[in-house]
């Protein structure tokens, strides 16, 4: 190691704060994101731990929806819906079901002011979405429009793309992509309703341009229903020059979708 280089200033300088946060730790111990309970690292408890359902293979290249049963060598890859009608994203993955037990956390994160989740569901991805990852170039958040941003005062999908992009060294592309349009909101649309509702939403920048063209990137997203936002955000992006764009979320309804009509 060479000392003129910082290297072993460096090295104690690490060994402090290693120190200092135990000792932190000891006294004012890490608390779980859902509860008050304090764990070994700030997390979820195990008792929601084990609630949550988190998705593993096989499940369907297109729209990362959970395949009822493991085909073998003879398994498709893609689920029926996705054969007839490809999403114009080319691949997804999700970290988990999006049912009554990860809903409670999303909403928690989006609706409570507790971007602390933002970290957790990073990590979620990270493991969920790794072949993803390692084909990426760049991570781009799925967009608020800036009056919700104002009323929510942040963006979670960016809350979780930015330390995943970090951890994986990509780059990190916070405003190639905008929301144009105020759209109302999807619950309780149907799929197509859905789709026409954000059709024109979204937008590449002028400096968005720049930074898509010739790229894989990887759309961070909370939740994917029937893929209606993350369509159209990957059309935008494509048509700007993207090489390619997958997705990937926390969570996905559990079973898939139906074909465009």
């Amino acid at each position: 190691m060479d000392v003129q280089d910082g290297g072993w200033g460096r090295t104690w300088k690490a060994r402090g704060r290693e120190m200092a946060r135990g000792l932190a730790d000891l006294i004012l111990p890490p608390l779980a994101h859902d509860s008050r309970e304090a764990t070994a690292a700030a997390g979820l408890t195990p008792n929601a731990w084990s609630r949550v359902t988190f998705l593993e293979a096989p499940v369907c290249d297109g729209c990362g929806a959970a395949f009822e049963h493991d085909g073998g060598v003879f398994r498709a890859e893609r689920c029926a819906a996705c054969l007839a009608s490809p999403y114009a994203f080319g691949r997804a993955r999700a970290a988990c079901v999006y049912d009554e037990h990860s809903r409670a956390l999303i909403l928690r994160f989006k609706h409570a002011d507790q971007p602390q989740f933002g970290r957790l569901f990073a990590r979620w991805i990270g493991r969920a979405a790794s072949d993803l990852i390692a084909e990426a170039d760049a991570v781009v958040p799925t967009p608020l429009h800036p009056m919700r941003l104002l009323a929510r005062r942040f963006n979670q999908a960016a809350e979780v793309a930015r330390p995943l992009a970090r951890d994986a060294g990509l780059a990190y592309l916070a405003d190639a992509l905008t929301r144009v349009e105020r759209t109302a909101s999807q619950g309780g649309k149907s799929a197509r309703g859905r789709r026409l509702n954000v059709k024109s939403a979204f937008a590449v920048t002028e400096a968005g341009r720049r930074e898509v063209r010739g790229r894989r990137l990887l759309l961070i997203d909370d939740v994917l229903t029937t893929g209606a936002t993350a369509e159209a955000c990957a059309r935008a992006l494509l048509e700007a020059g993207a090489r390619s764009v997958d997705l990937a979320v926390i969570a996905r309804v559990r079973n898939g979708r139906e074909p465009t009509i």
